[in-house]
């Protein structure tokens, strides 16, 4: 194998992507202000003292509509590759396959409609 500069520059650009990543890791250890004791151990929230316990206990209801957020939004993402590659497409079939995906996503909204997901209780019991 011959070393030519497109190898030289390829391994400089390596190098400096290294340590323009690492370069603010390795700063912020040597040039970061210590300090010690003070409110050093309590969270930090906006800025103001936390009142009452740091650990509270959310309702159930807080993680199903972060769950459903979630699959929704992964959901989403995979409408992103069909609208570039779409105008590319051929015949019909990629936009019958969208009106699958979009169906099956409306089906499950609708199910989690009629389950009461997102129906937000007046009072939750623990």
């Amino acid at each position: 194998m011959v070393f030519s500069w497109f190898h030289l520059a390829l391994i400089l650009f390596l190098v400096a992507g290294f340590l323009f990543a690492a370069g603010p890791l390795i700063a912020s250890i040597f040039l970061a202000p210590r300090a010690k004791g003070g409110a050093l151990d309590i969270p930090y929230e906006c800025g103001m003292p936390p009142h009452g316990m740091s650990w509270v206990r959310f309702g159930i209801n807080y993680y199903f509509y972060a769950l459903i957020f979630l699959a929704f939004e992964v959901d989403i993402l995979y409408l992103f590759p069909i609208a570039v590659y779409y105008p590319e497409s051929m015949g019909w079939m990629p936009l019958i396959k969208l009106l699958i995906f979009l169906f099956v996503l409306a089906v499950s909204l609708v199910y989690f409609w009629r389950k009461g997901v997102f129906t937000w209780p007046k009072r939750i019991s623990t």
